[in-house]
């Protein structure tokens, strides 16, 4: 019977009918709707907040806080999976080498991309020359590149998996590059330069539509400077779930 009170209350949250914020009907409403024990409401929050679709607050003024799943709640739960397998940092990006260049393809079949793909990148673009001197912001930036293209690439799924992964090793990146004096082989104006000339070049193919050269563009950023480009921190330490919570 919790497990039926759970299905019921959780299709309300993923419907839509009960917002992010929101309280669940307190139990003497559910009690009424349901006709179970108080001990079975119980269990149905328990499994409704080992889901992280509520937050269960005690006391006299407590009930149940709603929350809406976002692309924050699959990263989180994708970091706690591959922590817990010990996946390096390393293998981490390698999976974004692979999956990405897909979105940069999605990005350039869309028939709306002039006014949805196309404005952010260039602003990203833009922002990045006007940063180049500046390291920090310019490194920052360099990888908002690759999120916003992958959240507008056009295809939800790719968005948010991908996406997940995007959220993830920039949340590495901020907890490991503490010192931001610190930036590996990124720390040397050309290299900083040569990562928007590719990003300059991606943009050119999704603009004019070419999906496999947009994808090769992606692929060959990820390998450029031949391997030799590296953050100033080592990537095969294990990823970490808690950074996207720091």
């Amino acid at each position: 019977m919790a497990e039926i009170v759970a299905s019921s209350l959780r299709s309300r949250i993923l419907s839509g009918a009960l917002s992010d914020g929101d309280l669940l009907p307190k139990q003497e409403e559910l009690l009424a709707e349901f006709g179970v024990s108080p001990p079975c409401i119980r269990e149905a929050f328990r499994i409704l907040e080992t889901e992280g679709l509520i937050t269960v607050i005690r006391g006299n003024v407590g009930g149940a806080v709603v929350h809406v799943p976002h692309s924050g709640t699959a990263a989180y739960m994708l970091g706690l999976v591959l922590e817990a397998r010990n996946v390096s940092l390393a293998d981490l990006l390698n999976g974004m080498r692979l999956l990405e260049p897909a979105c940069a393809a999605e990005a350039a079949s869309r028939p709306d991309r002039a006014t949805t793909v196309l404005p952010k990148l260039r602003e990203n673009i833009d922002a990045c020359m006007a940063a180049v001197d500046d390291p920090s912001t310019f490194i920052g930036l360099a990888r908002a590149f690759h999120t916003e293209l992958v959240n507008h690439c056009g295809n939800e799924t790719m968005s948010l998996v991908v996406g997940a992964l995007e959220k993830l090793w920039s949340a590495q990146v901020d907890l490991l590059a503490l010192n931001k004096s610190v930036h590996g082989t990124f720390s040397d104006r050309a290299v900083r330069l040569s990562l928007a000339h590719e990003h300059e070049r991606i943009y050119r193919a999704i603009e004019e539509g070419d999906s496999l050269s947009a994808e090769r563009a992606l692929r060959e950023h990820y390998s450029g400077g031949g391997g030799e480009r590296r953050h100033g921190f080592s990537t095969d330490v294990t990823v970490k779930a808690d950074t996207l919570r720091a």
